[in-house]
């Protein structure tokens, strides 16, 4: 239970941090903002975090808790190809309405410097494990080429989403991120559905 707990407590801090860095500006945020608008001690922040700072490497939290979400609300009839459109379509327009440009582009920017762990790429996440297991049951199915590792179609697919948000922040936001992702995801996805 008390790892449950804990868990809950470090979400509870980068939900309200992030709703923050967006409301207010990463700047304008301070740790005592965080802990207030969190409902957390400061002595909880410096456990899972050393300051504001260790908190940018923490955004694929976020993203992992609105694919614990999606998991459970996606409808169970879609096919595979269906479910990965919903899933970008659904985690772009969290992106679109409560990240910023400039906190996105931060977090790719602590990615390429990091000597540790990079935690965009680390396949424990909810996001992978969820695209994993839409890929392989898609390929039971016989929705999706099996002449391809269901690994190799996720690394694939994560590196695509990487590269819109790259874009869209490249690009300053200059067009939406929904928009060009509704286009471009279904196109990408089409090589993978299997024609039979």
């Amino acid at each position: 239970m008390a790892k449950k707990t804990g868990r809950n407590t470090k979400q509870k801090i980068v939900s309200a941090a992030w709703k923050l860095f967006y409301e207010q500006g990463y700047d304008d945020t301070t740790v005592d903002d965080i802990v207030f608008e969190s409902g957390t001690s400061k002595g909880s922040f410096y456990h899972y975090f050393e300051g504001k700072d260790a908190l940018l490497g923490s955004l694929n939290i976020l993203f992992d808790e609105k694919y614990e979400e999606l998991e459970k609300v996606i409808d169970p009839d879609m096919d595979a190809i269906e479910k990965l459109v919903y899933m970008n379509h659904e985690l772009f327009e969290m992106i679109d309405s409560s990240v910023s440009i400039d906190l996105l582009a931060r977090l790719f920017s602590s990615q390429l410097i990091t000597h540790g762990e990079k935690h965009l790429l680390d396949r424990k996440r909810a996001y992978f494990k969820l695209i994993k297991s839409t890929v392989k049951r898609g390929q039971e199915k016989g929705e999706i080429r099996d002449d391809i590792s269901s690994s190799q179609m996720v690394n694939d697919y994560a590196m695509f989403e990487r590269a819109l948000l790259y874009d869209w922040c490249l690009s300053d936001g200059e067009y939406s991120l929904v928009k060009n992702a509704e286009r471009l995801v279904p196109m990408f996805l089409k090589a993978y559905r299997n024609e039979i």
